[in-house]
């Protein structure tokens, strides 16, 4: 009996085990306050969200601070109305000036703070998002905007430390922004023709395509009334054939 024993509670233990070590692992990973979409190209505008999910089982998140790098200042800086919060902007000045459709800016927002009122706080369990509209994006590989998520009970979530490519995420990581260069997807593919030649490729292979489809279904119609014609006059010889001689 001892011996039947032993093999099922070592079974168990490594179950445990291996069930800890999962949990443990992707619990943490997903609770992570992120920037999506994850990636976009320097120089173009767009919309993106911060992903603010609530890791506390007993209060709730009420307050969330984005600060934008100071090394990539962004003309353009404009948030969503998230109901039940408030967002106030600051700014700071910069040298040089950024340069937005032909105006120099002097000043840039530096961080964005959201607030929650009444009961708009993200409770456990939750998450919110909270949608600010960028551009056009500095030139730059990534931005990484270090964040402070402050709890009902006085507790602040610093996500603050930069990843290291090739290195293991940190424990508190900042959310990050991968930026591309405006000209990677042309250059990523030899031989690709400009956006106007494509475009009267794909007219004039549309017309060939037309072109076709019209002769295959002429000579289909021809290929018919002379298989029609050809019926008729076989059927015509079977009854003279068939008609008895006077």
């Amino acid at each position: 009996m001892i011996r039947l024993r032993r093999p099922a509670t070592a079974a168990a233990l490594a179950l445990a085990a291996v069930t800890t070590a999962v949990l443990g692992f992707a619990g943490p990973a997903s609770a992570h306050v992120s920037v999506n979409p994850k990636e976009a190209t320097q120089g173009s505008y767009g919309r993106f969200a911060f992903r603010v999910p609530n890791e506390s089982d007993t209060a709730s998140t009420t307050k969330v601070e984005v600060v934008l790098p100071e090394n990539a200042p962004v003309g353009s800086v404009s948030t969503m109305p998230v109901p039940g919060w408030t967002v106030a902007v600051q700014k700071r000045k910069v040298d040089p000036p950024i340069e937005v459709h032909g105006s120099q800016l002097t000043e840039a927002v530096s961080k964005l703070t959201w607030t929650a009122t009444g009961d708009a706080a993200v409770k456990p369990g939750q998450f919110q998002e909270f949608p600010v509209s960028m551009g056009p994006l500095p030139q730059v590989d990534r931005m990484a905007f270090k964040t402070l998520q402050t709890y009902s009970d006085g507790n602040v979530a610093r996500w603050i430390e930069e990843p290291t490519p090739g290195a293991e995420e940190p424990e508190n990581p900042a959310p990050v922004l991968t930026l591309a260069p405006a000209s990677a997807s042309a250059s990523a593919t030899p031989g690709a023709a400009p956006a106007g030649q494509a475009a009267a490729d794909d007219d004039a292979d549309d017309e060939d395509t037309d072109g076709t489809a019209t002769g295959l279904a002429i000579a289909g119609l021809v290929a018919g009334l002379a298989g029609l014609l050809l019926g008729g006059l076989a059927f015509a010889r079977t009854r003279r054939e068939a008609t008895p001689k006077a």
